[in-house]
């Protein structure tokens, strides 16, 4: 996949690329220095953002992310779930280029949807996962989503770890097996993004491409 497909707000610059155009930056330990390029969308995946469940989810639209916990209905999280997602965030992405919002009047239609949207409950997850990550709404470049929705089942599923997991889904992160180059799904360098989930801290790799991405 070319460079130039990834749009204009894309900063890393990975592979032969890299060193054919910067050699002097890796010399001073600027350039892209993630164990893997696991933001979408990379070789393993589509270029397209799809809008169905079970996908690789797409990037956010934007790097002022606004989310939304349910707050009533079927799929209405919990105190101790909405504390978590709020520990998770805090701890995790606010320290990366990505600065996160709570919506109090979220948005369902239009260009300007909620950009995330977190929900409780087990309905059309997948009996093998604890959550799931889909966009609803695509946005701007073909690989970016205006709205995605983050689902994950009650009943002490609602975990730190997992919302990271999510969340890094959310905002473009993929697994190790759709990574560039491929790594192993458990591989610890992914942080919170291994399947299963083992850890409850994002990582150097993601944060990298996090921030070279936004």
């Amino acid at each position: 996949m070319s460079a130039f497909s990834r749009g204009p707000a894309r900063r890393r610059i990975t592979g032969v690329i890299a060193m054919a155009l910067v050699p002097l930056m890796v010399a001073v330990g600027v350039a892209w220095a993630a164990v893997t390029d696991n933001m979408f969308p990379t070789e393993s995946t589509g270029s397209s953002c799809v809008l169905s469940m079970g996908h690789p989810p797409c990037q956010t639209d934007n790097r002022e992310v606004y989310f939304y916990m349910d707050s009533s209905g079927e799929y209405k999280l919990e105190s101790e779930d909405r504390s978590t997602v709020n520990d998770a965030i805090d701890g995790e992405y606010r320290p990366t280029d990505l600065a996160f919002h709570y919506d109090s009047s979220p948005v369902f239609e239009g260009s300007a949807e909620t950009d995330i949207v977190y929900q409780e409950g087990s309905t059309s997850v997948p009996d093998s996962a604890d959550g799931m990550t889909w966009c609803n709404a695509r946005g701007g470049a073909h690989y970016k989503c205006d709205q995605q929705y983050i689902r994950i089942r009650g009943n002490g599923n609602y975990t730190y770890g997992l919302v990271c997991h999510e969340t890094g889904h959310a905002v473009g992160l993929q697994h190790g097996d759709y990574s560039t180059p491929m790594l192993n799904k458990t591989d610890s360098r992914l942080g919170c993004m291994t399947t299963p989930v083992k850890s409850n801290d994002l990582g150097s790799n993601n944060r990298e491409n996090i921030d070279g991405t936004y």
